[in-house]
């Protein structure tokens, strides 16, 4: 992908986007709770609204994203405590085992189909091994009416919104079940998982294997 897709959405990604994940944000967060001093990683980090709320609670916040639009935004809405980088989620330059929680929300199935796999297992090295990796991600279904319709077609407007490439590869990512099979090819185990929103996201709370 050539360029920055995220260049004329940044400014009001979250005044559209966040109304329709926060509740996502909150379930995470009650199935592995932060504390004072946890490091946490945000992979494909955004606007950093996401590692805005872990830093109030005294965690050490830290987000890569291959978006200087996006990452213009974090860094005003993040104070100089937060290190924000940008660069390729599949080739991270963080040091083995630096974190106790990895986020990755909605990310993976923007990306290509190999390109995921590269992602989960630098996720896998950078985090340490007590720690774990919470993805929050679409569902591929069975969807239940009339919610999970409805979360579909908001879904759909979104990823055709994002572009063409984008939307192929949500596609895909859709077409090959989302998560699950994910998690079995890179060996992760999964400590919990919910999914929600009539059946159309799923969020996972994995170790290592």
């Amino acid at each position: 992908m050539t360029g920055d897709p995220y260049t004329k959405s940044a400014m009001w990604y979250d005044s559209l986007v966040e109304p329709f994940v926060r509740k996502l944000r909150m379930i995470g967060m009650d199935m592995f709770p932060p504390h004072d001093g946890m490091s946490v990683l945000d992979v494909g980090c955004g606007t950093g609204t996401h590692l805005g709320i872990y830093q109030k609670f005294g965690c050490k916040v830290f987000g890569i994203d291959s978006s200087p639009a996006m990452l213009d935004v974090a860094h005003a809405k993040l104070d100089e405590y937060a290190e924000l980088c940008l660069g390729d989620a599949s080739q991270m330059i963080f040091l083995d085992e630096s974190f106790d929680l990895i986020l990755a929300m909605f990310v993976l199935h923007e990306m290509p189909a190999p390109i995921r796999s590269l992602v989960i297992n630098e996720a896998k090295r950078v985090m340490r091994k007590t720690g774990r990796f919470l993805i929050i991600d679409y569902h591929s279904g069975p969807i239940q009416f009339p919610k999970g319709w409805f979360y579909r077609i908001v879904s759909i407007f979104f990823e055709v919104l994002a572009g063409r490439e984008h939307f192929n590869n949500y596609r895909d990512f859709m077409t090959k079940r989302g998560m699950p099979p994910l998690i079995v090819e890179n060996e992760m185990l999964i400590d919990k998982h919910r999914i929600i929103s009539g059946g159309t996201a799923g969020i996972y709370l994995l170790y290592k294997g």
